[in-house]
């Protein structure tokens, strides 16, 4: 487990697991995915589900996933490293707030610098990449701010409600990386009071 200050980073368990399918559905998902508005079964969930844990457990996919939860308990969504490329330590950061009642609030900015730090100072990755749409503002402003950097921009690339959208793709060498400290106290980011 990694602690932050709004959020910790633990094991993707089954009360994660419990709540796929109805982030799988929700807004989150439309967002995550690039502007797709797709409704998804239980049954899907649970092939996809089982398909992830058959890459796991053959070697297939060398990625990490961290449940994402509120300091009370909440499960809130999911944050890690997919596509990770040991040899070029390269690896491509994912994630989902599921609930809108947690975005904007500093608890996906507090998720990512937790992964960011394990990336760089555990696995001695190189780099991190992600990519996003041009119409995902939230994202676009929380890489900016964390310190990725543009890289690309892919026109065109994503239908979303009817309008195409750019491809944004972002990245950040561990080599413009402060540390997490540092990114806390220059985002100003603080622990929240209870009640």
């Amino acid at each position: 487990m990694f602690e932050g200050l709004l959020v910790d980073l633990v094991p993707y368990g089954k009360d994660f697991l419990d709540r796929e399918n109805e982030w799988a559905n929700a807004e989150a998902s439309f967002w995550g995915s690039g502007g797709d508005r797709r409704v998804v079964s239980r049954a899907q969930t649970q092939a996809r589900l089982q398909r992830w844990a058959e890459a796991l457990e053959s070697g297939h996919d060398t990625g990490v996933a961290f449940g994402i939860r509120a300091k009370d308990g909440t499960p809130l969504g999911f944050m890690g490293l997919t596509w990770v490329l040991p040899y070029h330590r390269l690896a491509m950061l994912g994630a989902k707030i599921g609930d809108p009642a947690y975005w904007s609030g500093g608890y996906g900015t507090d998720a990512l610098l937790l992964v960011i730090d394990y990336a760089f100072d555990w696995l001695d990755m190189h780099k991190l990449w992600l990519t996003t749409t041009g119409f995902n503002r939230r994202v676009m402003r929380q890489m900016e701010k964390v310190g990725f950097t543009l890289e690309s921009r892919a026109r065109r690339e994503t239908l979303a409600d009817g309008q195409w959208h750019d491809g944004l793709f972002y990245g950040l060498l561990r080599t413009e990386w402060p540390g997490r400290d540092a990114k806390i106290e220059q985002l100003g980011l603080r622990v929240r009071a209870e009640g």
